[in-house]
């Protein structure tokens, strides 16, 4: 199945303040018909790029069977992170080297083992529909500030 996946994260410019990231996950199933499902949470106590984790993670968490995906993100940081194999240098440092956000990313790629996945930067402007779109999540989200981030592996705590 072919899913396309838009995702955002927000921190609003302090760490301490309200953020949030925004996943929609699209696909055509069996019949042709068109589906969008949105997953939108807001998180407290975190980074910008922790946020662009977190959709990305979530979104293809959310995926129950294996899909042939394309991620569209406006975070450099996430799409050159595989797309120039950042990931894959930060890891083969050792596992005890301080990394940023290195428990996100080994659970990113777990997350994206089973699919076959393409990273797709969405450059940030106006009048860009995706852009728009991956706004839209990410301040859907962060006016919905109920849960916490938790720095550990399992990524999220009430």
């Amino acid at each position: 199945m072919q899913v396309k996946i838009y995702t955002d994260g927000a921190a609003r410019g302090n760490p301490d303040g309200p953020g949030g990231y925004g996943a929609v996950l699209q696909y055509i199933d069996t019949k042709g018909q068109l589906h969008e499902r949105e997953l939108s949470r807001g998180y407290k106590k975190t980074t910008n790029n922790r946020m662009e984790l977190m959709a990305a993670i979530v979104a293809l968490e959310a995926l129950n069977r294996p899909c042939q995906v394309d991620l569209y993100s406006d975070s450099k940081y996430l799409v050159d992170a595989f797309n120039q194999h950042w990931i894959d240098a930060w890891l083969k440092r050792g596992k005890n080297e301080d990394v940023k956000n290195v428990d996100l990313w080994k659970r990113l790629l777990k997350a994206k083992e089973q699919h076959q996945v393409s990273f797709h930067w969405v450059k940030g402007h106006a009048d860009n529909p995706l852009n728009e779109r991956c706004d839209q999540l990410a301040t859907s989200a962060a006016d919905g500030n109920d849960l916490f981030v938790d720095e550990g592996l399992n990524g999220l705590q009430k």
